[in-house]
C-alpha cells in the first residue's frame, strides 16, 4: 500500500464529515430541542424593553406621519422639532440669525445654502418690512392640492423667501440681474432645487427640492455644499460671477430643462 493512501483516506472521511456537519446545520439538526434546551431563554425584561420601543415607535410614527407624499414624493410630517425628520435651523450670515424649519440632512443643507446666496447676492433678509422673511414647514392640514410645488413645504422640501413680497400667482418680483443670480444658484445645485418662477402658475418667492428620496444627486451636491462650506472662499458669501461663461451657459441649460 502507498503510503499516501491512509493520508488520502483520511482527507477524504474528513471532507466527508465536514460536508455532513454543514448538512446538519442547514437543515436545523443543531436546533433540536435537547441542544437549544442548553442555550440561555430570553431575558424577560428585555423582551418587555423591546416591546416598549416598539410600542414607542408606532405612537411616534402616528403622531409625526401621514402616509402622503408631497409634490416631490418626500412625505409630509405632523409635527415639526418634535423627533421626526423636520427641524428648525440656523441661516447663518443673516440678522438673529433668521430661522426656518425644513428637512434635517442633505435637504437642509441644500436649502440652506440657497437661502444664504439670497441672502448675500439678491437682497440681504431680516432687515425690511418682510414679516416674515422666510417661511419652511408647513401643516399638511394647510394643503389643499398635494400636486402643487407648495406642497413640498409640508414634507420640509421647500422654502418660501419673502413670501409677502413675492406671492402665488404673481410675476416681475426680481429684477433681470436678480433673476440671472437665481439661475446661477438653481445651474450650482445641478438641477436638485426648482425655482417656483418656473413654474405655469409662478410663485417666485418658492424654492423645492427637485429629486425623490434616495436619489444620488442629492447627496452629491449636498456634500459640495459641506465641503465649500468648510473652505474658506468658497461657498456662499464668495461672490461667483453668474456672467462668467461657463456657469452662464450651465444657468441657460438648466433653466430650458426646468421650464
Amino acid at each position: 500500500m502507498s503510503h499516501t493512501e491512509p493520508t488520502r483516506r483520511h482527507a477524504l472521511t474528513t471532507a466527508m464529515g465536514v460536508t455532513a456537519a454543514a448538512t446538519l446545520a442547514s437543515v436545523g439538526f443543531l436546533s433540536i430541542p435537547a441542544v437549544a434546551a442548553s442555550q440561555p431563554g430570553p431575558d424577560p425584561v428585555k423582551n418587555d424593553e423591546l416591546k416598549e420601543a416598539l410600542r414607542s415607535l408606532e405612537a411616534r410614527r402616528r403622531r409625526l406621519l401621514t402616509g402622503r407624499p408631497s409634490a416631490n414624493g418626500w412625505e409630509m410630517e405632523k409635527e415639526t422639532d418634535a423627533g421626526g425628520s423636520i427641524w428648525t435651523c440656523d441661516i447663518a450670515g443673516t440678522p438673529g440669525p433668521l430661522t426656518v424649519a425644513v428637512r434635517a440632512g442633505d435637504v437642509a443643507t441644500v436649502l440652506t445654502h440657497v437661502i444664504r446666496r439670497f441672502n448675500y447676492e439678491i437682497d440681504e433678509l431680516g432687515t425690511k418690512n418682510e414679516a416674515p422673511a422666510l417661511l419652511g414647514w408647513t401643516h399638511p392640514s394647510k394643503v389643499r392640492n398635494s400636486a402643487l410645488p407648495e406642497s413640498n413645504q409640508a414634507s420640509g422640501t421647500a422654502v418660501v423667501i419673502r413670501p409677502t413680497w413675492y406671492p402665488p400667482g404673481a410675476q416681475g418680483g426680481f429684477t433681470d440681474v436678480q433673476k440671472d443670480t437665481v439661475r446661477d444658484i438653481l445651474a450650482e445645485c445641478e438641477g436638485v432645487v426648482r425655482w417656483g418662477g418656473d413654474d405655469r402658475r409662478p410663485y417666485e418667492g418658492l424654492f423645492s427640492i427637485d429629486v425623490k428620496p434616495g436619489d444620488v444627486r442629492l447627496a452629491e451636491i449636498a456634500g459640495r455644499i459641506r465641503g465649500w462650506n468648510e473652505t474658506p472662499g468658497e461657498g456662499a458669501g464668495t461672490g461667483p460671477d453668474p456672467y462668467q461663461s461657463a456657469r452662464k451657459r450651465a444657468a441657460d441649460r438648466l433653466a430650458r430643462q426646468q421650464a
